[in-house]
């Protein structure tokens, strides 16, 4: 990390971590739907300990679920000192990612190949997230409007 990315303390930034954080999520998703990708939601981010300027980060992406045409990809960072040394935990996230057309349109994204039990069962706690996350949405539906602002003079 840079100085760029440091605030006052010397720690990396939180909204720099998570701008690497979108960015490994859209390579994990576009390499598996072999489609463009969008950022869905960031449903958790969980910052476990600081980042500092003249670490190395290291950023490990994997999915967890995938639906019709939305993935999950949950994401668990590391740094270490740039001599090396002992790596630890520093962000874990779970984003959602949705493949989508030239238009921007949802299109289908390949089933997730499930070749063991531990696969299978963080898929199944994925679903179960993916539907919290639906049940949580807002119903706007992308109609809604912002509620109009009352202009002080219509008062009487």
């Amino acid at each position: 990390m840079l100085p760029t990315d440091a605030n006052f303390m010397g720690n990396v930034f939180g909204g720099a971590i998570l701008a690497d954080l979108d960015r490994a999520a859209y390579i994990t998703a576009t390499r598996h739907s072999q489609s463009n990708c969008v950022t869905a939601s960031f449903d958790r981010v969980d910052f476990l300990r600081p980042v500092h300027v003249g670490q190395v980060v290291e950023y490990e992406a994997r999915l967890t679920f995938v639906g019709r045409s939305s993935m999950e990809v949950a994401i668990e960072v590391r740094a270490e000192a740039l001599a090396g040394g002992e790596k630890y935990p520093v962000v874990n996230a779970w984003i959602t990612m949705v493949a989508v057309d030239p238009e921007g349109h949802p299109v289908p994204a390949p089933p997730l190949e499930l070749t063991t039990e531990e696969e299978r069962a963080e898929f199944e706690r994925g679903r179960a997230r993916m539907d919290a996350r639906r049940g949580q949405r807002p119903a706007f539906g992308g109609t809604a409007r912002p509620p109009r602002a009352r202009n002080a003079s219509s008062k009487r």
